[in-house]
Parts: structure tokens; sequence; C-alpha cells
């Protein structure tokens, strides 16, 4: 029998079964054991790792190796003071989802020597918004920002170190490794979001918080939720109740609809701002109203409730833009909107209003803005009422006409850059794609990621530019799991364009980074479209 040890270099020979009961046997069983042993401790406790070879989304503005790691064993205490408790509990879940490990988290004034220590300093990172710095040694983890919302952002890129699931550990180590390094990290623009078409087909609460957490783990900060159309009216307004008992009673191919309550929304938008997730609610109009005119007849030139709609066509119904009954609800709706909503921004839509005459239409948007100042908010809508005269601080979101961008940027507002073509969930992926559509033609993962919000509008000063956002329109979207195939893997994407510099992003290096993020998709129970361009771990 030969015995090799490659620790050691030891060559041990045993010509029989006999020499099992020698002494020499004995000798050489725990020499071997102690080598083994050895190699066992050497591999677990020497060996180096590198930071920079972690497949991060979004990439980091700067990543830094130092070789080493540091353990989170179940016994590691993440610590931070007690205006941040809620973050470190956020932590400490999200470590439990991926390890079981329940860590304690305890709140300090000083400077702990070990553990996770979460810290604001308000001049980290040259004071950018949303900036951490991310430390990890061989004995702690040190994650500090200029502000909350930082601290929540860093948690995420954190995530993305440690394994997908704990069973892709090596079996019997009951500790996670951290490859040590620095990151520096801020976003490129202020505004990174998704929208959410809950009124083609309704989507309950449950379904919305998925939404905010799978968004909020790619570091977008943003959720706009279209909350009105043809089909459907979402929301509670006590001072018109029948826009959600009748208005809000079906949807898209006759299902039975539904709406949020107040109490409902409140709660959404908590849940959005306690991941640092804004949340713009959309009223569409004139157009895009036929469950409000459906509800009550005053809204109506004719003075006569339509019927409801269930189909996909657009263009076809508008407010009354002359009656004073028509601002008197839109007053009202805003109104309520407005004081659940803490927020800057309320988007009144104004896309695709074509049974509405021009005059009629710049008349309308006009009061409309007005209203919309008078509760506390700025104006958000799609490039079309840029042909309007804007209020200050208004954002205009480019979705179809460059042109419609431009002119609303030259009269001072800024723009969101959401282009059909490359940024709607909802369009296909290619040919055999059986959710969505493709009147934007085919959005495959490459044609979404290639491709810079700076360059897209000529002339369009970058300074104008507040950020992007990805729609996902519900036509033919009717339960969360459609939702995340047709937002995964774009929607990771996206949130890069949003947030890493357009210098530091290469297809064929976002492609490999994107690929290793499958496991991490599978291991949170997201259904994701498997792109053929793409090698998924």
């Amino acid at each position: 029998m030969l015995i090799y040890n490659t620790h050691f270099n030891i060559f041990i020979i045993i010509n029989n079964c006999t020499m099992k009961n020698s002494i020499f046997f004995k000798r050489a069983r725990v020499i071997i054991s102690s080598g083994i042993l050895l190699v066992l401790v050497s591999c677990s406790e020497k060996q180096p790792s590198d930071l920079t070879k972690e497949a991060f989304i979004p990439l980091p503005v700067s990543v830094t190796a130092t070789g080493s790691y540091y353990s989170i064993k179940p016994s590691t205490t993440i610590y931070c003071s007690p205006s941040l408790a809620e973050t470190g509990k956020h932590l400490g879940e999200r470590i439990k989802s991926v390890s079981g490990f329940e860590l304690k988290v305890k709140n300090v004034e000083k400077i702990p020597t070990s553990g996770i220590y979460l810290n604001l300093n308000p001049d980290i990172v040259e004071k950018r918004k949303e900036g951490y710095l991310l430390e990890i040694s061989g004995k702690q983890i040190k994650l500090t920002a200029s502000e909350p919302a930082g601290l929540f952002r860093g948690v995420q890129t954190l995530m993305q170190v440690l394994p997908a699931k704990m069973d892709s550990l090596a079996e019997g180590l009951n500790k996670i490794r951290v490859p040590s390094g620095n990151i520096t990290d801020y976003p490129r623009y202020s505004y990174r979001g998704a929208m959410l078409d809950v009124a083609r087909h309704f989507f309950g609460p449950e379904d919305v918080k998925r939404f905010i957490d799978l968004i909020s783990y790619y570091k977008m900060n943003a959720l706009h939720l279209h909350l009105s159309d043809d089909q459907g009216w979402r929301i509670e307004i006590k001072s018109w109740p029948d826009l959600t008992r009748h208005g809000g009673s079906t949807e898209v191919g006759g299902g039975e609809g539904g709406f949020y309550t107040q109490e409902q929304y409140s709660d959404i938008v908590k849940y959005a701002a306690d991941r640092y997730i804004l949340i713009v609610p959309e009223i569409d109009m004139p157009g895009h109203t036929n469950a409000a005119l459906s509800s009550y007849d005053i809204l109506n030139c004719s003075g006569k409730v339509t019927d409801l709609y269930t189909g996909t066509e657009v263009g076809f119904s508008s407010l009354c833009t002359r009656k004073d009954t028509t601002y008197k609800f839109i007053d009202d709706v805003i109104g309520e909107i407005a004081a659940l909503t803490p927020g800057p921004y309320f988007h009144i839509g104004g896309d695709e209003s074509h049974s509405t005459k021009r005059e009629d239409y710049i008349y309308f948007i006009n009061k409309v803005q007005e209203i919309v100042v008078s509760h506390g908010k700025q104006v958000m809508g799609w490039d079309d009422i840029s042909i309007t005269t804007l209020k200050p601080g208004s954002v205009v979101q480019h979705w179809a006409s460059k042109e419609n961008a431009k002119r609303g940027a030259d009269q001072g507002a800024k723009v969101i850059i959401s282009p059909a073509s490359r940024t709607y969930l909802d369009m296909k992926y290619d040919s055999l794609t059986i959710l969505g559509l493709d009147w934007a033609g085919f959005v495959e993962v490459d044609k979404a990621y290639n491709w810079d919000p700076d360059t897209l509008i000529p002339d369009l000063d970058t300074d104008k530019i507040l950020g992007i956002e990805g729609p996902l329109w519900s036509e033919t979207i009717t339960k969360i799991d459609e939702i995340e195939y047709m937002a995964f893997p774009r929607l990771p994407g996206l949130a890069e364009i949003g947030w890493t510099a357009a210098s530091q992003r290469k297809w064929d290096d976002y492609k490999s980074r994107l690929g290793k993020h499958g496991k991490r998709f599978s291991a949170s129970g997201i259904d994701y479209y498997p792109s053929p361009l793409v090698i998924w771990e």
C-alpha cells in the first residue's frame, strides 16, 4: 500500500495487512491525519482572495483588493448607531436569508474594532448622494456613507460578495468568507427608476413590495406607479368613491381588477421609503381615462358615462377639458394622493391623447400643472407635455419623441430617459417570446444594455438628464412571475446604466458578470429569461 501526503512530501509504504497493527502503522496514521488536518487548516485560514474578481452589478466606481478575507460567523455582530437600526436589521435579515445565521444588531456610540460596522460620516465619498465606502479587512467590515441611503446601497454591494445561498459554500464550514479590500462608489444619475403598470392588470400590495425589493437589490431608487388607465382605476379617492367601486372593477381581458385603499397605498409608500425608494404616482390624463369616464357622467362632455373597457387599444378617451367640474375632480384626486405621497413628484401622464384637440390639450395640461404645484409637487409627465408651457421644476419623461424631450429641456425641465426601444421592459426579447409586445421592436439583453443616455438625444445638455427609468406596461402581464420574467435580466443592466459611468461599461464584461447572477436570481426565486447571449451559472 502506498500513501502520499502532498503537504509534507511523505511516502509511507505498507506491505501487507498485518502491518495495520504495528506501531509503525499507528504512527504513520497519526502523521497522515495530522498532515491532512494541517492542509485543511492551511486552506481554510490562509487562502487569499481577490475582491476585484467579484461579479458586481452595478459596477462600482473603484474596487481594490488586499488579498485576504473577513469571516462572517453566527457569532458576528452588526454594530450601528440607534438611527441606523433599521438598516442594520435589514442587513441581518439579508445575511440570514443566504446563510441562516441570525446575527445580533447592537447599537453603539464608539467605533468597534470587530464585526460589521455601519457608520455615517458627512464628509465621506466627496459628499456624493448615495455614495459609500466599503472597507473589508481581516478583522472588520466597515461600511460608511454620508447619508442613510448610501449605507443601504452599500449593503446591496456587500450582499453581492456573499454567496447566493449557503449551500454553495464548502460543506461543513460554519462561516462565510468575504474577500478583503476597499470599494468606493456613488451613482452616475440621481434618478434610477422602474415603472409598474398596475392599471391594465392589477397587482396587489405584496406583489408591489416584491418588485420594490427586487429593484432595491440593484440600487434603483424610484418606483413609478401607473395608477390609472382606460382599463382600471387603482387607488381609492375618498371624495370620488365610484372611481374604484366601478372603475376599478375590471382589467384587460375582463378580470375582476382591484385597487389599493389609501391605507394600503400608504403602506407601500412606507415599505419603499424603508428601502430608500421614492414612489412616483401617476394619474394619466386627459387621455387613458375611460375608467374615470365610466365612473362619473359629469366628467364627459356628453354628460353620459362610457362603458367599462377591457381591451388594449389606446387614444380613444379624453376628459372634458373645458368643464370646471373636470378641474374640481383633478384637484381632489391630486390633493388626496399628494397628501399620501411624501416624494416631490406627481406624474400627470399626458401621452397618446389622440382624441383631444391640440388647443384643448395645451389648455388642459397648463391648468393641471397649476393644480399639481398648488399641492406642493413638481410636475412629471411623458414627453408629449413639452408642447405646453412647463412649470419651473418640471420633469419630462422621454419615451417616444426626442424633439419633445429636447423642447422640454429647452424650457428648463429635467429629462428622464426611457426610450421604448431600449428600456421598455414589456417589449418581447425576440419573436419567440410569448409575453409582451413588439411595437417598439425586440429588446434582447444586449440591446437593453448597449446604449448611453448622454448621447441618445442630439444637443441635449447632459446636466439636464435627471436619470433613467425602465417602464413595464401590463397589457400582457398578469402575475408577479411574469413581471419578473420580463424585468429580469434586463433590469440589472438598466440599473448599471443609471449607476455606472459609461466609460466603465463594456458589454463583454457585463454579460460575464450577469451570467454569474443567474444563481442569485434562482436563489431569490426570480423567474428570469435565460438569454442565449449569456453563459448562465
